[in-house]
């Protein structure tokens, strides 16, 4: 079984963190670029957001974001087997958020972790599964309303790939 029954893994989002691919599709127009973003629903209504979600049992962290792709966007990504995450933003919950500092992202459905990746598509993406729409922006020109943290984390991936 790769896939848990939905009230499980519920429980589980409740107890443990998980583990997700965040990525950031970038491309190259003339001496700019831009970063692709996905409209879709969340607990903070419709937002503008990075792609990604959780691995699942059995495939590799590259294998999870190709799939997230393909299922979302309906493109493959120019990404090597072994590619390794730039970054790892974690996502919080606000009742167990850290008060220290630390950098994170909201996401009252559980706690996950990130590890997160700037990628090239191959192809045209078509919004498809959760996302409602599919834009590319300026990357000082990000939506103002974004899933929270969202357009931190591609502040922060960008400030890692030059």
């Amino acid at each position: 079984m790769s896939l848990l029954p939905y009230e499980f893994y519920r429980q589980v989002e409740q107890t443990m963190p998980i583990a997700c691919i965040d990525f950031v599709p970038v491309r190259q127009v003339g001496d700019g670029r831009q970063v692709g973003l996905i409209s879709r629903e969340s607990p903070y209504g419709r937002v503008w957001c990075h792609l990604g979600g959780r691995i699942r049992r059995g495939e590799t962290i590259v294998q999870g974001l190709q799939r997230h792709a393909r299922e979302t966007v309906g493109v493959e990504t120019d990404v090597a087997p072994n590619a390794q995450p730039v970054y790892v933003y974690e996502w919080f919950p606000s009742a167990v958020a850290p008060n220290d500092g630390t950098q994170f992202g909201n996401d009252e459905r559980k706690h996950s972790i990130g590890l997160s990746y700037v990628v090239r598509l191959l192809g045209d993406p078509s919004p498809q599964g959760e996302a409602l729409a599919f834009e590319w922006f300026e990357t000082d020109r990000l939506p103002e309303n974004s899933w929270p943290g969202s357009a931190e984390l591609v502040r922060r991936l960008l400030g890692q790939v030059s």
